[in-house]
């Protein structure tokens, strides 16, 4: 004779299967819904990008020419000062004078967490801790360490 729990278990396992396949189906149905969806909205983003591609193109025809001032404004935003930034220099440079990236960060006018994005090369430094990062370059310790002492006494 079997044991009741082992009945129930198999029971209560049965049902539990039961209303778990009704809630998927439902679900099935509303994810192929959406899907359908989506790729019909992709379709439509599609088709409204190449129109806007088209217009465009009209336009700067109907101009003088193609639009030039997009790359101009490109070549301003780059920099200008001719510093260049590579992200083990950087690091290199923080390991020869001895400074943690806290204490980096404070010469520069950055956060630590800033400059292991630098040294990291998931960010880049904007032209201003660029030119102080690019002054620390010829300084030794002993200098980098009285400009600490001056910035934490103060």
């Amino acid at each position: 004779m079997p044991n009741i729990a082992t009945v129930f278990k198999a029971e209560i396992t049965r049902l539990a299967r039961r209303e778990l396949r009704g809630n998927s189906e439902n679900l099935k149905k509303a994810v192929a819904a959406q899907r359908s969806e989506i790729a019909s909205l992709k379709r439509r983003v599609q088709a409204l990008e190449a129109m806007v591609k088209r217009l465009a193109k009209a336009a700067g025809a109907d101009q003088r020419g193609p639009r030039t001032a997009a790359p101009a404004q490109e070549s301003d935003t780059s920099d200008s000062s001719g510093l260049r930034f590579r992200a083990k220099g950087m690091a290199a440079n923080r390991k020869r004078l001895g400074l943690s990236a806290a204490d980096f960060g404070l010469l520069v006018g950055a956060t630590g967490q800033s400059i292991y994005a630098w040294e990291t090369g998931k960010t880049k430094p904007r032209p201003q801790a660029l030119a102080a990062i690019a002054a620390l370059r010829g300084i030794g310790k002993r200098e980098v360490e009285a400009r600490l002492a001056s910035l934490k006494g103060s």
